[in-house]
């Protein structure tokens, strides 16, 4: 008889310790043991939690923040690498699943930063690595594009899991390609934007997207979604007088759990620091589906085709068979627990 996961899921809304990846990485670890104390088995992190936002490309001019990005580049972290292998540590130590936003550097490039989610195991290892595929405006100065080959969703004790960074949750078919694996829990990382257009409403925004894939999909949409610390706002003010004015701004952060009706499953956070819980029971993904399935029966295959091109990129193939590992989506040694050889 079929019998489906029921668990505990927790959204973190925090900030980083900003562009100082280890501090980052530490302050992880802590709310992973907070929320497993709580009886999370998921614990899932804002967009590149470590060590933190360009907030520089939305504010200032591309050569002003040339710096800034330099600065971003030394800070952010390599995968596999020390200061993931400490978030790692406290998912194995407290047994949950753990999904964390980084800039990941690229081992090959120094000016190749990528916006990457990580799967982390119960038993501490990295299960995969999602690399957004499309930095969003004014990203595009800081972030190299993923490719197809992160396109996964992870068969776990929880659950059938996927995830996609901040604005790719608007990507109708990359949503399709997880949900066309079988997707039934689903993260969703995002950054506080203050500076959005005066009539847009970020956290209302974010909040609409969890709701339209989790009622699309019929499945559960756990959205983690960072704060703009006091830090971040003197660190941007050293580049702009009115940088302070320009991220106070309310309504810009959203964490919260969506449900497969669409509906909100507890109560959300905007704006402040915290955690939110919530009780998930995939057994409600049964019953929605029966009337619209869009990845069962209500589709038509025969007239819609979508291929998903999954070959890793590398800057290059080498003529004896081997592939530049240290850059492909999954490295060998990639589900090895901290602490033990790799």
């Amino acid at each position: 008889m079929l019998k489906l996961p029921r668990f505990k899921a927790a959204a973190v809304q925090a900030s980083p310790l900003y562009l100082d990846a280890s501090a980052t990485a530490e302050k992880a670890a802590t709310l992973v043991r907070e929320a497993a104390a709580n009886g999370a088995r998921l614990v899932a992190f804002p967009e590149v939690f470590v060590p933190g936002y360009p907030y520089w490309n939305w504010i200032t001019d591309p050569v002003t923040g040339s710096g800034w990005f330099e600065k971003l580049v030394k800070a952010s972290v390599l995968v596999p690498g020390p200061e993931i292998d400490v978030v790692r540590k406290a998912a194995r130590d407290s047994g949950c699943y753990v999904v964390l936003g980084v800039n990941e550097r690229s081992p090959v490039s120094l000016g190749a930063i990528y916006n990457t989610l990580l799967f982390i195991g119960p038993d501490g290892g990295l299960l995969g690595k999602h690399r957004k595929l499309v930095p969003t405006w004014a990203e595009k100065l800081t972030w190299t594009g993923g490719d197809g080959s992160s396109l996964r969703v992870y068969d776990t004790g929880i659950g059938p899991l996927g995830g996609l960074a901040c604005g790719e949750n608007t990507n109708t078919l990359a949503r399709f390609a997880l949900l066309g694996q079988g997707e039934l829990v689903h993260v969703a990382s995002y950054i506080s934007l203050p500076v959005a257009p005066p009539d847009y409403d970020m956290a209302e925004a974010i909040k609409l997207r969890a709701m339209a894939h989790s009622f699309e999909g019929k499945i559960f949409t756990i959205v983690s979604c960072s704060t703009v610390s006091e830090e971040i706002i003197a660190a941007m003010e050293t580049i702009v007088p009115d940088a302070r004015a320009r991220l106070q701004r309310k309504s810009s952060a959203f964490s919260g759990i969506i449900g497969p009706d669409g509906r909100l499953v507890g109560e959300p956070l905007i704006d402040d620091e915290g955690i939110v819980y919530a009780d998930i029971d995939l057994e409600r993904c049964i019953q929605p589906k029966q009337m619209h399935d869009i990845v069962g029966h209500y589709n038509r295959f025969d007239i819609f085709d979508l291929r998903v091109n999954r070959r890793p990129l590398s800057p290059l193939g080498l003529t004896e068979g081997e592939r530049v590992a240290a850059d492909a989506a999954e490295p060998a040694g990639f589900s090895s627990i901290p602490g033990k050889s790799e």
